[in-house]
């Protein structure tokens, strides 16, 4: 089971979440950015149970769930302000400004539309066959990451995190998306505000853990795991 079955457990609050999943990452940081306790309900082959449950909870089977005094919330971004507003903490992740809130919104949109989802397109094409992969869409994936890479480096320029003055959702999906995002098309250096924001999320002590807890995973990635981070 993974490391974080350590932390505090609530009867209330079950995530059904594997801990190398980019989405799954996206809450365990929100989670543990205000020391929510939870209890893991790990997705795995070894735990059929669990996949059974998961499964009658959410027939869409994608990943994470949060089960909240057996009310299920799918989509990371949806469980995230779900904990905002009924497991609030010292972080708030979503300002109470609406406008704020609105730019904040507006980033984790960024990040899971043109980072994770073109990311993802390239991992998932490298399982297919190699008779039905997708060459031209995985080029358009690629130039799509280059794309938001320069935006993002431009945006960030005179920011520490992504929307705001402080630590907020759009960063929580940040983190593991970028992550992965530069394991599968590497950031170019000249993006220097995009390196050191990706280095900020790492060292962020939230997704630190998250990225410790996946370390056992990392030879399953499809494209190879590089050797560092």
């Amino acid at each position: 089971m993974p490391p974080a079955l350590s932390a505090p457990e609530s009867r209330d609050l079950l995530l059904y979440a594997h801990p190398f999943s980019s989405y799954c990452q996206k809450v365990l940081v929100a989670l543990y950015e205000n020391g929510t306790p939870f209890e893991w309900r790990l997705l795995s082959e070894e735990h059929p149970q669990v996949l059974a449950d998961f499964a009658a909870l959410w027939p869409l089977k994608r990943f994470p769930v949060l089960v909240d005094a057996g009310r299920a919330i799918p989509e990371a971004s949806i469980i995230i302000e779900h904990l905002s507003l009924h497991h609030p903490g010292p972080v708030p992740l979503l300002p109470a400004d609406p406008r704020a809130a609105l730019e904040v919104r507006g980033m984790d949109r960024f990040f899971d539309n043109y980072v994770s989802t073109p990311q993802q397109k390239v991992v998932f094409d490298s399982l297919r066959p190699e008779a039905e992969r997708d060459a031209r869409g995985v080029a358009d994936a690629r130039a799509m990451l280059d794309t938001a890479y320069a935006w993002l480096d431009r945006h960030m320029a005179g920011r520490e995190w992504a929307a705001g003055d402080g630590f907020s959702l759009a960063d929580c999906g940040a983190a593991p998306f970028l992550f992965y995002a530069d394991w599968t098309h590497r950031i170019d250096p000249a993006f220097g505000n995009v390196v050191a924001y990706r280095k900020r999320l790492l060292a962020r002590p939230s997704f630190a853990r998250a990225v410790d807890e996946a370390r056992p995973y990392r030879r399953f990635f499809p494209l190879g795991a590089p050797d560092r981070d």
